[in-house]
Protein backbone atom coordinates (compact mmCIF):
# COMPACT_ATOMS: atom_id res chain seq x y z
CA UNK A 1 0.00 0.00 0.00
CA UNK A 2 1.50 3.40 -0.96
CA UNK A 3 2.34 5.88 1.74
CA UNK A 4 0.14 8.97 1.78
CA UNK A 5 0.53 12.76 1.89
CA UNK A 6 -1.98 15.26 3.26
CA UNK A 7 -1.45 18.94 2.40
CA UNK A 8 -3.61 21.79 3.64
CA UNK A 9 -3.04 25.05 1.77
CA UNK A 10 -3.81 28.58 2.90
CA UNK A 11 -3.60 31.82 0.92
CA UNK A 12 -2.80 32.82 -2.60
CA UNK A 13 -2.29 31.05 -5.92
CA UNK A 14 1.44 31.10 -5.26
CA UNK A 15 0.81 28.87 -2.26
CA UNK A 16 -1.48 26.63 -4.31
CA UNK A 17 1.32 26.28 -6.84
CA UNK A 18 3.88 25.59 -4.10
CA UNK A 19 1.67 22.88 -2.61
CA UNK A 20 1.49 21.18 -5.97
CA UNK A 21 5.26 21.23 -6.22
CA UNK A 22 5.58 19.82 -2.68
CA UNK A 23 3.39 16.93 -3.78
CA UNK A 24 5.60 16.47 -6.87
CA UNK A 25 8.80 16.49 -4.79
CA UNK A 26 7.50 14.00 -2.23
CA UNK A 27 6.00 11.75 -4.90
CA UNK A 28 9.38 11.53 -6.62
CA UNK A 29 11.46 11.17 -3.44
CA UNK A 30 9.24 9.00 -1.26
CA UNK A 31 6.44 7.71 -3.51
CA UNK A 32 3.79 9.54 -1.49
CA UNK A 33 0.30 9.76 -2.98
CA UNK A 34 -2.23 12.45 -2.02
CA UNK A 35 -5.03 11.91 0.47
CA UNK A 36 -7.77 14.25 1.65
CA UNK A 37 -7.90 12.60 5.10
CA UNK A 38 -5.13 13.59 7.54
CA UNK A 39 -5.76 10.47 9.64
CA UNK A 40 -4.63 8.36 6.64
CA UNK A 41 -1.43 10.32 6.07
CA UNK A 42 2.19 9.35 6.65
CA UNK A 43 3.23 12.97 6.08
CA UNK A 44 1.09 16.02 6.92
CA UNK A 45 2.05 19.45 5.53
CA UNK A 46 0.47 22.78 6.40
CA UNK A 47 1.37 25.35 3.74
CA UNK A 48 0.68 28.62 5.49
CA UNK A 49 -0.07 32.24 4.57
CA UNK A 50 0.63 35.24 6.79
CA UNK A 51 -1.42 37.81 4.88
CA UNK A 52 -4.70 37.30 6.72
CA UNK A 53 -5.46 38.24 10.30
CA UNK A 54 -4.38 35.88 13.08
CA UNK A 55 -2.66 33.58 10.58
CA UNK A 56 -0.24 32.25 13.18
CA UNK A 57 -3.00 31.33 15.59
CA UNK A 58 -4.89 29.45 12.87
CA UNK A 59 -1.79 27.39 12.15
CA UNK A 60 -1.40 26.38 15.78
CA UNK A 61 -5.11 25.56 15.97
CA UNK A 62 -4.69 23.19 13.01
CA UNK A 63 -1.63 21.63 14.61
CA UNK A 64 -3.65 21.07 17.74
CA UNK A 65 -6.21 19.14 15.72
CA UNK A 66 -3.65 16.67 14.34
CA UNK A 67 -1.21 16.20 17.22
CA UNK A 68 -3.24 13.25 18.50
CA UNK A 69 -2.46 11.48 15.22
CA UNK A 70 1.21 11.67 16.13
CA UNK A 71 0.55 9.90 19.41
CA UNK A 72 -1.30 7.13 17.56
CA UNK A 73 1.39 6.89 14.86
CA UNK A 74 4.90 7.89 16.04
CA UNK A 75 6.21 7.54 12.45
CA UNK A 76 3.90 10.28 11.22
CA UNK A 77 5.81 13.36 10.02
CA UNK A 78 4.24 16.81 10.45
CA UNK A 79 5.71 19.75 8.51
CA UNK A 80 4.86 23.46 8.44
CA UNK A 81 5.81 25.47 5.37
CA UNK A 82 4.94 28.76 3.73
CA UNK A 83 5.04 32.33 4.95
CA UNK A 84 4.11 31.77 8.62
CA UNK A 85 6.89 29.18 8.78
CA UNK A 86 9.28 31.74 7.30
CA UNK A 87 8.23 34.31 9.89
CA UNK A 88 8.18 32.09 12.96
CA UNK A 89 10.94 29.57 12.22
CA UNK A 90 12.02 27.50 15.21
CA UNK A 91 9.39 29.19 17.39
CA UNK A 92 6.83 26.89 15.77
CA UNK A 93 8.61 23.80 17.09
CA UNK A 94 9.00 25.39 20.52
CA UNK A 95 5.27 26.03 20.76
CA UNK A 96 4.14 22.85 18.96
CA UNK A 97 6.61 19.99 19.68
CA UNK A 98 4.62 17.67 17.40
CA UNK A 99 6.13 19.51 14.40
CA UNK A 100 9.04 17.67 12.78
CA UNK A 101 10.01 20.07 9.98
CA UNK A 102 9.67 23.82 9.40
CA UNK A 103 10.54 25.15 5.93
CA UNK A 104 10.06 28.35 3.97
CA UNK A 105 8.65 29.02 0.50
CA UNK A 106 12.16 29.01 -0.98
CA UNK A 107 13.19 25.69 0.58
CA UNK A 108 10.27 23.44 -0.29
CA UNK A 109 12.56 21.49 -2.64
CA UNK A 110 14.59 20.46 0.43
CA UNK A 111 11.57 18.87 2.12
CA UNK A 112 12.62 15.24 1.44
CA UNK A 113 16.10 15.91 2.88
CA UNK A 114 14.65 17.66 5.92
CA UNK A 115 12.31 14.72 6.58
CA UNK A 116 15.18 12.25 6.16
CA UNK A 117 17.36 14.22 8.60
CA UNK A 118 14.50 14.33 11.09
CA UNK A 119 14.05 10.56 10.91
CA UNK A 120 17.79 9.91 11.18
CA UNK A 121 18.59 12.36 13.97
CA UNK A 122 15.36 12.46 15.92
CA UNK A 123 15.72 16.26 16.06
CA UNK A 124 13.28 18.73 14.45
CA UNK A 125 14.60 20.38 11.29
CA UNK A 126 14.19 24.08 10.45
CA UNK A 127 15.23 25.69 7.14
CA UNK A 128 13.70 29.06 6.31
CA UNK A 129 16.62 30.41 4.27
CA UNK A 130 16.37 32.25 0.92
CA UNK A 131 18.52 30.35 -1.62
CA UNK A 132 17.14 32.37 -4.57
CA UNK A 133 16.68 30.33 -7.74
CA UNK A 134 17.85 26.98 -6.34
CA UNK A 135 14.26 25.92 -5.67
CA UNK A 136 13.34 25.86 -9.35
CA UNK A 137 16.54 24.07 -10.34
CA UNK A 138 15.82 21.21 -7.92
CA UNK A 139 12.15 20.60 -8.64
CA UNK A 140 10.97 17.66 -10.76
CA UNK A 141 8.87 18.34 -13.88
CA UNK A 142 5.36 19.43 -12.86
CA UNK A 143 2.49 17.00 -13.19
CA UNK A 144 0.00 17.82 -15.94
CA UNK A 145 -3.58 17.69 -14.71
CA UNK A 146 -5.98 19.05 -17.30
CA UNK A 147 -5.59 21.67 -19.99
CA UNK A 148 -4.59 24.58 -17.74
CA UNK A 149 -1.53 25.00 -15.52
CA UNK A 150 0.20 27.48 -13.25
CA UNK A 151 3.83 28.41 -13.91
CA UNK A 152 5.79 30.36 -11.30
CA UNK A 153 8.13 32.78 -13.07
CA UNK A 154 9.49 34.74 -10.11
CA UNK A 155 9.63 34.80 -6.34
CA UNK A 156 9.59 37.43 -3.64
CA UNK A 157 8.91 41.16 -3.60
CA UNK A 158 11.11 44.24 -3.37
CA UNK A 159 8.35 46.86 -3.04
CA UNK A 160 8.17 46.91 0.79
CA UNK A 161 4.63 48.25 1.08
CA UNK A 162 4.17 49.32 4.68
CA UNK A 163 1.43 46.76 5.40
CA UNK A 164 2.94 43.67 3.77
CA UNK A 165 5.09 40.82 5.10
CA UNK A 166 5.92 39.20 1.75
CA UNK A 167 9.42 40.73 1.36
CA UNK A 168 10.28 39.34 4.81
CA UNK A 169 8.76 35.87 4.28
CA UNK A 170 9.59 35.24 0.61
CA UNK A 171 12.60 37.50 0.16
CA UNK A 172 13.51 40.01 -2.55
CA UNK A 173 12.34 39.69 -6.14
CA UNK A 174 14.14 36.95 -8.04
CA UNK A 175 13.21 36.11 -11.64
CA UNK A 176 13.47 32.62 -13.08
CA UNK A 177 15.75 32.44 -16.12
CA UNK A 178 14.01 32.88 -19.46
CA UNK A 179 15.13 29.49 -20.80
CA UNK A 180 13.69 27.67 -17.76
CA UNK A 181 10.30 29.39 -18.00
CA UNK A 182 9.90 28.78 -21.73
CA UNK A 183 11.11 25.18 -21.47
CA UNK A 184 8.59 24.40 -18.71
CA UNK A 185 5.70 25.94 -20.65
CA UNK A 186 6.73 24.16 -23.87
CA UNK A 187 6.78 20.85 -21.97
CA UNK A 188 3.34 21.55 -20.50
CA UNK A 189 2.00 22.36 -23.97
CA UNK A 190 3.46 19.12 -25.33
CA UNK A 191 1.43 17.29 -22.67
CA UNK A 192 -1.86 18.93 -23.57
CA UNK A 193 -1.88 22.19 -21.60
CA UNK A 194 -3.63 24.94 -23.55
CA UNK A 195 -3.80 27.72 -20.95
CA UNK A 196 -1.05 28.88 -18.61
CA UNK A 197 -1.23 31.32 -15.71
CA UNK A 198 2.11 32.98 -14.96
CA UNK A 199 2.59 33.53 -11.22
CA UNK A 200 4.61 35.90 -9.07
CA UNK A 201 4.13 38.21 -6.10
CA UNK A 202 4.72 41.00 -8.63
CA UNK A 203 4.61 38.94 -11.79
CA UNK A 204 5.09 41.89 -14.13
CA UNK A 205 8.39 42.74 -12.41
CA UNK A 206 9.99 39.76 -14.19
CA UNK A 207 13.31 40.61 -15.82
CA UNK A 208 15.74 38.32 -17.61
CA UNK A 209 18.23 37.99 -20.42
CA UNK A 210 16.67 36.55 -23.58
CA UNK A 211 19.19 34.71 -25.78
CA UNK A 212 19.45 36.21 -29.24
CA UNK A 213 17.29 39.22 -28.30
CA UNK A 214 19.22 42.45 -27.84
CA UNK A 215 16.35 44.08 -25.96
CA UNK A 216 16.44 44.10 -22.18
CA UNK A 217 14.10 41.24 -21.30
CA UNK A 218 11.01 42.46 -19.49
CA UNK A 219 7.65 40.88 -18.76
CA UNK A 220 6.13 42.09 -22.02
CA UNK A 221 8.94 40.43 -23.97
CA UNK A 222 8.45 37.19 -22.05
CA UNK A 223 4.74 37.24 -22.92
CA UNK A 224 5.63 37.60 -26.61
CA UNK A 225 7.75 34.45 -26.50
CA UNK A 226 5.22 32.46 -24.47
CA UNK A 227 2.55 33.38 -27.03
CA UNK A 228 4.70 31.79 -29.75
CA UNK A 229 4.83 28.39 -28.02
CA UNK A 230 2.89 25.90 -30.12
CA UNK A 231 -0.26 24.75 -28.33
CA UNK A 232 -0.60 27.66 -25.88
CA UNK A 233 -3.87 29.35 -26.76
CA UNK A 234 -4.48 31.49 -23.68
CA UNK A 235 -2.19 33.28 -21.21
CA UNK A 236 -3.14 34.72 -17.84
CA UNK A 237 -0.93 36.26 -15.16
CA UNK A 238 -1.23 37.29 -11.53
CA UNK A 239 -0.54 39.29 -9.46
CA UNK A 240 0.60 42.43 -11.24
CA UNK A 241 1.73 45.70 -9.64
CA UNK A 242 0.83 49.16 -10.96
CA UNK A 243 4.44 50.35 -10.65
CA UNK A 244 5.53 47.67 -13.13
CA UNK A 245 2.66 48.13 -15.59
CA UNK A 246 4.70 49.54 -18.46
CA UNK A 247 3.47 50.94 -21.79
CA UNK A 248 4.96 47.82 -23.42
CA UNK A 249 2.79 45.61 -21.20
CA UNK A 250 -0.30 47.64 -22.07
CA UNK A 251 0.56 47.29 -25.76
CA UNK A 252 0.92 43.52 -25.36
CA UNK A 253 -2.80 43.34 -24.62
CA UNK A 254 -3.50 44.84 -28.01
CA UNK A 255 -0.92 42.77 -29.89
CA UNK A 256 -1.15 39.28 -28.35
CA UNK A 257 -4.41 37.48 -29.05
CA UNK A 258 -3.49 34.77 -26.52
CA UNK A 259 -3.55 37.21 -23.59
CA UNK A 260 -6.83 36.82 -21.71
CA UNK A 261 -9.09 39.86 -21.56
CA UNK A 262 -8.70 40.07 -17.80
CA UNK A 263 -6.10 41.74 -15.58
CA UNK A 264 -5.88 41.57 -11.80
CA UNK A 265 -4.28 44.87 -10.76
CA UNK A 266 -4.34 45.59 -6.99
CA UNK A 267 -4.84 49.26 -6.09
CA UNK A 268 -5.52 48.92 -2.29
CA UNK A 269 -6.98 52.46 -1.92
CA UNK A 270 -8.31 55.34 -3.98
CA UNK A 271 -6.85 57.97 -1.67
CA UNK A 272 -3.44 59.41 -2.57
CA UNK A 273 -2.79 60.14 1.10
CA UNK A 274 -3.44 56.53 2.06
CA UNK A 275 -1.48 55.20 -0.93
CA UNK A 276 1.52 57.26 0.21
CA UNK A 277 1.21 55.88 3.75
CA UNK A 278 1.04 52.38 2.27
CA UNK A 279 4.21 53.15 0.25
CA UNK A 280 2.56 51.89 -2.91
CA UNK A 281 4.56 54.18 -5.20
CA UNK A 282 1.76 55.48 -7.44
CA UNK A 283 -1.20 57.84 -7.27
CA UNK A 284 -4.88 57.29 -7.91
CA UNK A 285 -4.53 59.21 -11.18
CA UNK A 286 -1.68 56.97 -12.34
CA UNK A 287 -3.74 53.86 -11.60
CA UNK A 288 -6.74 55.25 -13.49
CA UNK A 289 -4.44 56.01 -16.43
CA UNK A 290 -3.26 52.38 -16.61
CA UNK A 291 -6.86 51.13 -16.64
CA UNK A 292 -7.87 53.69 -19.29
CA UNK A 293 -4.97 52.71 -21.55
CA UNK A 294 -5.72 49.01 -21.06
CA UNK A 295 -9.31 49.55 -22.17
CA UNK A 296 -8.09 51.45 -25.23
CA UNK A 297 -5.67 48.63 -26.07
CA UNK A 298 -8.19 45.84 -25.46
CA UNK A 299 -11.84 46.94 -25.60
CA UNK A 300 -13.97 44.83 -23.29
CA UNK A 301 -11.10 43.88 -20.96
CA UNK A 302 -12.10 43.30 -17.33
CA UNK A 303 -9.96 44.63 -14.49
CA UNK A 304 -10.21 43.27 -10.96
CA UNK A 305 -8.35 44.55 -7.92
CA UNK A 306 -7.49 44.26 -4.22
CA UNK A 307 -8.52 46.74 -1.54
CA UNK A 308 -7.56 47.31 2.09
CA UNK A 309 -10.26 49.13 4.04
CA UNK A 310 -9.54 50.91 7.30
CA UNK A 311 -5.80 51.44 6.88
CA UNK A 312 -4.51 53.45 9.87
CA UNK A 313 -5.59 57.07 9.51
CA UNK A 314 -8.16 56.41 6.77
CA UNK A 315 -10.88 59.06 6.92
CA UNK A 316 -14.37 58.94 5.49
CA UNK A 317 -13.13 61.19 2.67
CA UNK A 318 -10.31 58.72 1.95
CA UNK A 319 -12.80 55.87 1.81
CA UNK A 320 -15.14 57.83 -0.46
CA UNK A 321 -12.16 58.28 -2.81
CA UNK A 322 -11.81 54.49 -2.88
CA UNK A 323 -15.48 54.04 -3.77
CA UNK A 324 -15.10 56.67 -6.49
CA UNK A 325 -12.03 55.00 -8.03
CA UNK A 326 -13.69 51.58 -8.02
CA UNK A 327 -16.72 53.08 -9.72
CA UNK A 328 -14.86 55.24 -12.26
CA UNK A 329 -12.50 52.39 -13.22
CA UNK A 330 -15.50 50.04 -13.57
CA UNK A 331 -13.65 47.38 -11.60
CA UNK A 332 -14.82 43.80 -11.78
CA UNK A 333 -15.11 41.28 -8.91
CA UNK A 334 -12.31 42.15 -6.49
CA UNK A 335 -10.85 41.11 -3.15
CA UNK A 336 -11.35 43.47 -0.23
CA UNK A 337 -10.38 43.13 3.42
CA UNK A 338 -10.29 45.17 6.60
CA UNK A 339 -6.73 46.17 7.52
CA UNK A 340 -5.06 43.89 10.04
CA UNK A 341 -1.58 44.69 11.30
CA UNK A 342 1.11 42.19 10.36
CA UNK A 343 3.82 41.93 13.02
CA UNK A 344 7.13 43.36 11.89
CA UNK A 345 5.71 45.66 9.21
CA UNK A 346 5.90 49.50 9.43
CA UNK A 347 2.10 49.82 9.33
CA UNK A 348 1.84 47.81 12.54
CA UNK A 349 3.40 50.78 14.36
CA UNK A 350 0.94 53.37 13.00
CA UNK A 351 -1.75 54.88 15.22
CA UNK A 352 -5.10 53.34 14.35
CA UNK A 353 -8.07 55.10 15.95
CA UNK A 354 -10.85 54.11 13.55
CA UNK A 355 -13.41 51.90 15.34
CA UNK A 356 -13.68 48.37 14.01
CA UNK A 357 -17.41 48.82 13.49
CA UNK A 358 -16.70 51.74 11.14
CA UNK A 359 -14.16 49.67 9.20
CA UNK A 360 -16.61 46.80 8.80
CA UNK A 361 -19.38 49.15 7.65
CA UNK A 362 -17.03 50.62 5.02
CA UNK A 363 -16.02 47.14 3.89
CA UNK A 364 -19.67 46.17 3.43
CA UNK A 365 -20.31 49.31 1.36
CA UNK A 366 -17.30 48.64 -0.87
CA UNK A 367 -18.14 44.98 -1.33
CA UNK A 368 -21.76 45.80 -2.19
CA UNK A 369 -20.62 48.28 -4.82
CA UNK A 370 -18.06 45.88 -6.31
CA UNK A 371 -20.62 43.05 -6.37
CA UNK A 372 -23.11 45.28 -8.21
CA UNK A 373 -20.45 46.25 -10.74
CA UNK A 374 -19.47 42.61 -11.28
CA UNK A 375 -23.12 41.64 -11.75
CA UNK A 376 -23.53 44.37 -14.36
CA UNK A 377 -20.51 43.05 -16.26
CA UNK A 378 -21.93 39.52 -16.15
CA UNK A 379 -25.38 40.69 -17.26
CA UNK A 380 -23.82 42.45 -20.25
CA UNK A 381 -22.40 39.09 -21.41
CA UNK A 382 -25.88 37.57 -21.87
CA UNK A 383 -26.43 36.94 -25.56
CA UNK A 384 -22.72 37.09 -26.38
CA UNK A 385 -20.55 34.18 -27.51
CA UNK A 386 -17.55 33.50 -25.29
CA UNK A 387 -14.48 31.37 -25.94
CA UNK A 388 -14.31 28.89 -23.04
CA UNK A 389 -11.68 26.37 -22.03
CA UNK A 390 -13.63 23.37 -20.75
CA UNK A 391 -12.13 22.39 -17.41
CA UNK A 392 -14.31 19.43 -16.44
CA UNK A 393 -17.72 18.52 -15.03
CA UNK A 394 -19.74 21.26 -13.39
CA UNK A 395 -19.45 21.37 -9.59
CA UNK A 396 -23.22 21.62 -9.18
CA UNK A 397 -24.32 19.17 -11.85
CA UNK A 398 -21.83 16.48 -12.82
CA UNK A 399 -23.84 15.81 -15.97
CA UNK A 400 -22.89 19.26 -17.25
CA UNK A 401 -19.56 20.88 -18.09
CA UNK A 402 -17.93 24.05 -16.86
CA UNK A 403 -15.15 26.31 -18.02
CA UNK A 404 -13.85 29.86 -17.79
CA UNK A 405 -14.40 32.73 -20.15
CA UNK A 406 -11.58 35.07 -21.14
CA UNK A 407 -12.67 37.54 -18.45
CA UNK A 408 -12.51 34.81 -15.80
CA UNK A 409 -16.22 33.99 -15.45
CA UNK A 410 -17.26 30.41 -14.67
CA UNK A 411 -19.85 29.23 -17.19
CA UNK A 412 -21.87 25.98 -16.92
CA UNK A 413 -23.41 24.31 -19.94
CA UNK A 414 -24.58 20.96 -21.32
CA UNK A 415 -21.99 19.15 -23.41
CA UNK A 416 -20.22 15.91 -24.14
CA UNK A 417 -17.37 14.92 -21.80
CA UNK A 418 -15.13 14.67 -24.87
CA UNK A 419 -15.03 18.48 -24.88
CA UNK A 420 -13.01 18.55 -21.62
CA UNK A 421 -9.62 20.10 -22.26
CA UNK A 422 -10.75 21.85 -25.44
CA UNK A 423 -11.78 25.40 -26.29
CA UNK A 424 -15.42 25.83 -27.26
CA UNK A 425 -17.60 28.80 -28.17
CA UNK A 426 -20.43 29.13 -25.67
CA UNK A 427 -23.41 31.42 -26.10
CA UNK A 428 -24.25 32.94 -22.71
CA UNK A 429 -27.94 32.57 -21.85
CA UNK A 430 -28.08 33.75 -18.22
CA UNK A 431 -26.03 35.57 -15.60
CA UNK A 432 -26.36 34.08 -12.10
CA UNK A 433 -24.93 35.33 -8.83
CA UNK A 434 -21.43 33.86 -9.27
CA UNK A 435 -21.51 32.12 -12.63
CA UNK A 436 -22.95 32.13 -16.11
CA UNK A 437 -25.13 29.64 -17.94
CA UNK A 438 -24.80 28.94 -21.62
CA UNK A 439 -24.95 26.51 -24.50
CA UNK A 440 -22.36 25.38 -26.98
CA UNK A 441 -22.62 27.52 -30.09
CA UNK A 442 -23.12 25.76 -33.43
CA UNK A 443 -19.72 24.78 -34.89
CA UNK A 444 -18.15 26.25 -31.77
CA UNK A 445 -15.69 23.45 -30.94
CA UNK A 446 -11.97 24.02 -31.57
Amino acid sequence: MPRKLYIRTFGCQMNEYDSGRMADVLAEAEGLVPTERPEEADVIVFNTCSVREKAQEKVFADLGRVKHLKRANPDLMIAVGGCVASQEGAAIVARAPCVDVVFGPQTLHRLPDLLARRRASGAPQVDVSFPEIEKFDRLPPPRVEGASAYVSIMEGCSKYCSFCVVPYTRGEEVSRPFDDVVAEIADLAAHGVREVTLLGQNVNAWRGAIPGDARHGDFAALLEYVAEIDGIERIRYTTSHPREFTPRLVAAHAELAQLAAHVHLPVQSGSDRVLAAMKRGYTSLEYRSIVRRLRQARPGICVSSDFIVGFPGETEADFEATLELARDAELDASFSFVFSARPGTPAAELADDTPQAVKLERLQRLQAQLEAQAQAISAALVGSTQRVLVGGPSARNRAELCGRTENNRVVNFAGDARLIGRFVDVRVSAALAHSLRGEVAPAGVA
